[in-house]
């Protein structure tokens, strides 16, 4: 069975593709690669408290508006 082109995979479809295939290193070396290439990561340093959390209004604006995400569903 041939390896499917991961390249051309969306996000999504690699993340599902490595769930089921969680032995296929070449695919979550794949899928980390995307998530670093397609990263939009708010950096920060380590928090002291949750009122930290006011010194980073855009890491706290994106939370709240990413939908919920459910490791068990694919």
């Amino acid at each position: 069975m041939s390896q499917p082109d991961f390249q051309k995979m969306s996000q999504k479809d690699l993340r599902a593709y490595v769930l089921d295939h969680r032995d296929d290193q070449d695919a979550f070396y794949a899928y980390i690669d995307k998530l670093n290439a397609e990263a939009q990561w708010v950096e920060m340093p380590p928090l002291q408290s949750v009122e930290d959390l006011d010194q980073y209004p855009e890491f706290v604006e994106r939370m709240c508006d990413r939908p919920q995400q459910n490791d068990s569903s694919p």
